[in-house]
C-alpha cells in the first residue's frame, strides 16, 4: 500500500472548496506518457495552475501501474523543480469496479472515479458507496456519476446519452457519501460530439453545436448547493488542429466539440472540475502530421514528440487562461 501523500500529492476537497468559491474549474487532464506529462506540468507551473492528471483504465493498461505511480511523484518532483509546488492531484477516470478503484488508491492515486452510471440507480448507489467506504478510509476522494454520457473515448462506449435527473441527485450525494458529481448536460466523449444533424452551420458553413444544458446545471445547483460538479468530455475540438490533421492526410470529418465559452460560463458555476483528453489528442496528432509532412526523412521520435508536446503545452496554458480561470489560482 502506498499513500498518496508519501508522493507528494494531494485530494481533490480543498481544491474544489477553492474552486467553487473562485468561480473557475480545475483543468483534470488525461495522460499516458512522458510527453503528456511534461507537457500538463509545464503549463501548469507557468500559469500557476492547480492540476489533476487524470488516467483512464487503458491508459493504466498501457503506462503500467506502477511506472504510473513514479512518473506522478516525477511530477509533483518537477514542478517544484520548475519554480512553483502547484497541488497535483492523480485521479483514476472513469473506474468501472471497486477493484480497479481499490487497486489505484492501493497504488497511490488520491481521487478515483467510479462510473455506475450505465448500471439501474440502485446498483450504482450501492457501488458508489462501496468505493467511498473504502477510499475515505485513506482520505482519497471520491468522485461519482449520474447520467451518461455519449460517444467514445478509451474504454468508455456510450450510443445515446442520458441527461442526469436533478430530482435524484440527493438522494444519490446522501446515501453514497461522495466527494463530488459528475452530471450529463450535454458533453460527450470523443472528437464527435454531435451528429451534423443536431448542429446547426453558421455562415461559413462550420458546424455550430447546440447549447449545453445550463437549465439541468442550475436546478442541480439549488438542489446540491456549494457542492462540486464535474464535467466529462468538455474538449472543444480545434478546428484548426483537425485542419492541420485532414491536410496532412488525416479523416475526421465533421468532428466537432463544445465550444469554450460555453465552458467558461460552466466553470464559473459549482462546475469545478472539467475533464479535457481529445483536445490534447488532436493537438499532438497535429503536431506530429506537420513534422512527418515536412521532414519526411525525420525518423527519431524527439524531433516529433518534442514539437507534439510544446504544442500541446501552448492548448494547456490557454485552456487555463482563457477557459477554466485556473491560472494564478495554484
Amino acid at each position: 500500500m502506498v499513500s498518496y501523500k508519501e508522493l507528494g500529492l494531494v485530494n481533490t476537497r480543498e481544491i474544489f472548496a477553492k474552486a467553487i468559491k473562485g468561480g473557475y474549474a480545475i483543468p483534470a487532464f488525461n495522460f499516458n506518457n512522458m510527453e503528456q506529462m511534461q507537457a500538463i506540468i509545464q503549463a501548469c507551473v507557468e500559469c500557476s495552475s492547480p492540476v489533476i492528471l487524470q488516467v483512464s483504465s487503458g491508459a493504466r493498461k498501457y503506462a503500467n501501474q506502477t511506472l504510473l505511480r513514479y512518473m506522478a511523484q516525477g511530477a509533483v518532483e518537477y514542478a517544484k523543480e520548475l519554480g512553483k509546488n502547484i497541488p497535483i492531484v492523480l485521479h483514476l477516470d472513469h473506474g468501472n469496479s471497486f477493484e480497479l478503484c481499490k487497486s489505484c488508491i492501493d497504488m497511490g492515486f488520491s481521487s478515483v472515479m467510479i462510473d455506475g452510471s450505465s448500471l439501474p440507480y440502485e446498483e450504482n448507489v450501492a457501488l458508489t458507496k462501496q468505493v467511498v467506504d473504502y477510499a475515505h478510509q485513506f482520505d482519497v476522494t471520491v468522485e461519482g456519476e449520474l447520467g451518461v454520457l455519449a460517444g467514445v473515448e478509451d474504454e468508455v462506449v456510450a450510443e445515446h446519452s442520458n441527461y442526469t435527473d436533478p430530482k435524484d441527485v440527493i438522494d444519490f450525494v446522501s446515501k453514497t457519501g461522495v466527494d463530488s458529481l459528475a452530471i450529463s448536460i450535454g458533453t460527450s466523449h470523443g472528437a464527435y460530439k454531435f451528429r451534423p444533424e443536431q448542429c446547426t452551420r453558421n455562415a461559413e458553413g462550420i458546424l455550430v453545436p447546440p447549447e449545453l444544458r445550463f437549465d439541468i446545471l442550475a436546478e442541480i445547483e439549488t438542489k446540491l448547493p456549494g457542492f462540486p460538479i464535474v464535467l466529462h468530455g468538455s474538449s472543444s475540438v480545434p478546428q484548426e488542429y483537425v485542419k492541420i490533421i485532414n491536410t496532412h492526410g488525416g479523416a475526421l470529418k465533421e468532428a466537432v466539440g463544445i465550444p469554450e465559452e460555453q465552458l467558461r460560463q460552466a466553470a464559473k458555476s459549482a462546475v469545478c472540475k472539467i475533464n479535457i483528453d481529445s483536445d490534447g489528442r488532436l493537438a499532438m496528432t497535429a503536431a506530429i502530421r506537420t513534422v512527418f509532412a515536412e521532414q519526411p526523412a525525420e525518423f527519431d521520435p524527439r524531433k516529433y514528440l518534442g514539437p507534439a508536446r510544446d504544442e500541446l503545452k501552448k492548448l494547456y496554458k490557454h485552456k487555463c487562461e482563457e477557459v477554466l480561470g485556473s491560472a494564478g489560482k495554484a
